[in-house]
């Protein structure tokens, strides 16, 4: 009997650790399946010190249409918070990552998939790319992935997509600062290396800090977000990879991050 197709793909190549979701007949929709392997890879991922940044991307046309509707419908009552619960847990793994997570989106970027994407550090955007909190439209409601596009367009603006359930072409997703770059299909795929292997060349370490940083210091009154910055820095500055850059820079070489 031949084995199921598994619904996550993954491969690491020169310290880019890539992640693909793998239902394109399902145009990526999340079932029990697909969520559970996308966890264990982003856990992989980060745990892996080979790997200094990891790119997201899809198989075939779409990057994500949501939650698979068929299994959400299929849940008894008593299951349904369980279940949301798993369809959201990928993107607390995200948040809590110490390297740079890259979206890579073509297609329907929709609802789940919206806010998959949108919790990732970077999105770069085919000209096909289309994001919503499309939701609302199946009498449903995008909470989760309107608080992920509120972080970066605001609070009122994020509530109106979710409300009407508007769409967002690349383009306009670009101007509204969500997505980094626009590129024809067929730029996309270099367009995203171009991008991971400049982020894989920085020490490691300082990335992380950069991550860390942000996380502690969102919130905060301006006086405590400044002295968590600086409780950052300090530390960072103490590293190893802090002499080696700046000891780089001064002699114009190429600096050697260990990571420490």
């Amino acid at each position: 009997m031949p084995q199921p197709k598994p619904s996550v793909l993954t491969s690491i190549e020169k310290a880019i650790g890539r992640i693909t979701l793998n239902r394109p007949e399902a145009m990526n929709t999340f079932n029990r399946d697909l969520a559970l392997g996308l966890c264990d890879a982003l856990e992989r991922m980060e745990d892996d010190p080979a790997v200094r940044v990891v790119i997201l991307d899809a198989a075939g046309k779409n990057f994500s249409a949501g939650i698979d509707l068929k299994e959400l419908t299929a849940c008894e009552r008593h299951e349904i918070r369980d279940f949301i619960r798993l369809m959201d847990r990928h993107n607390h793994r995200i948040a809590a990552m110490t390297k740079p997570v890259i979206a890579s989106i073509r297609g329907y970027t929709l609802a789940n998939g919206a806010g998959l994407a949108l919790a990732c550090d970077f999105i770069l955007a085919a000209e096909s790319a289309v994001l919503g909190t499309t939701a609302v439209n199946v009498g449903l409601i995008c909470l989760e992935p309107g608080l992920q596009l509120a972080r970066w367009i605001g609070y009122k603006q994020a509530l109106q997509y979710v409300l009407s359930g508007d769409l967002i072409p690349a383009e306009e997703a670009r101007r509204l600062g969500i997505v980094r770059k626009v590129t024809p299909e067929g730029d996309l795929e270099r367009e995203t290396l171009e991008l991971a292997e400049k982020l894989a060349a920085k020490s490691p370490l300082a990335v992380a800090s950069g991550k860390r940083g942000f996380q502690g210091m969102d919130g905060l009154p301006l006086e405590r977000a400044v002295e968590v910055g600086g409780d950052h820095f300090a530390a960072l500055a103490a590293s190893e990879d802090a002499r080696e850059g700046v000891a780089a820079f001064l002699e114009k070489r190429i600096p050697t991050w260990k990571g420490r």
